[in-house]
């Protein structure tokens, strides 16, 4: 073989075995999920019924009917 052909044999082997040990390492790692945490947030979660009315009544517009034009809307008089 001529030192071509080991060159590129030898950076297609690194390169697999980076690849590999990539792959590995992410394989590995432990998963950080709200669910398996035994970490403490402080919050407090309490089970209440909900209310049956709305916390906000039906909105109400405060002007009833159309609205008046500005003066200089309005246009000439009579």
């Amino acid at each position: 073989m001529n030192a071509q052909k080991v060159r590129a044999l030898s950076v297609i082997a690194a390169s697999a075995a980076v690849g590999v040990g990539a792959v590995v390492m992410a394989t590995n790692e432990p998963v950080d999920s709200a669910s398996g945490s035994t970490m403490q947030t402080g919050v407090t979660e309490t089970a209440t019924t909900p209310s049956q009315a709305p916390a906000v009544g039906k909105a109400a517009p405060a002007l009833k009917g159309p609205a008046p034009l500005p003066p200089e809307e309005q246009g000439l008089p009579g």
